[in-house]
């Protein structure tokens, strides 16, 4: 099995990326979408954020209200840590299964989209960075994504530079054109994961 961390600042394409490589043959344990899961009704993630944080945070119909959540956490950093000491060990208990169960010749895709400012990249095997220029993250996430240029400047200002994640890149796709450029340099980088992985076994 071969342990591959994926990862990208917001804009730069990963999602794109990490739905490629699945498309491929890639086990993909995708870290955000775990994160949702261990908080939906009726799991222990979400009896303990509720205890954490009150029942403020429910919706309604008793689901987590992110928004609100996200309110109380983004400019307090000792609720964020709360929050991540209940989440981060369920995802990561959540990740060692699929990963288990993915058997001896696959190759594993985490999605983690903070692998680099949580110094995760000694969990694998090797590190996949996806990497966009600045001003091409800014472009697509205005465009694309209806975010203002003030929120998506600060959400890139709080993760982790692009040299900090080129610096704990083992491989680098450059994803700064049009998605047709990108296609065969995921093909090229899932190739050689695919040979890593057979002389692994």
């Amino acid at each position: 099995m071969l342990k591959v961390g994926l990862t990208g600042g917001i804009g730069a394409g990963k999602s794109e990326v990490s739905r490629l490589l699945a498309s491929y043959g890639a086990v993909l344990v995708d870290a955000d979408k775990i994160a949702r899961e261990v908080v939906e009704p009726g799991t222990e993630g979400l009896a303990a954020v509720v205890d954490a944080f009150g029942a403020e945070i429910l919706t309604p119909e008793g689901t987590l209200d992110r928004p609100r959540l996200g309110a109380i956490v983004f400019n307090d950093p000792e609720r964020l840590a709360t929050l991540n000491a209940i989440v981060h060990p369920l995802v990561g208990a959540r990740s060692r299964e699929l990963e288990a169960a993915a058997g001896p010749d696959a190759v594993v895709v985490h999605d983690v989209p903070l692998l680099t400012e949580n110094g995760l990249a000694p969990l694998y095997d090797l590190v996949v960075v996806v990497d966009a220029a600045p001003e091409t993250q800014l472009d697509r996430l205005v465009r694309l994504r209806g975010m203002s240029e003030a929120d998506v400047r600060a959400r890139m200002a709080a993760q982790a530079t692009r040299e900090q994640r080129r610096e704990i890149a083992d491989l680098v796709i450059e994803n700064d054109g049009p998605l047709e450029e990108l296609e065969p340099q995921v093909r090229k980088v899932w190739d050689d994961l695919s040979r890593r992985a057979s002389a692994e076994r």
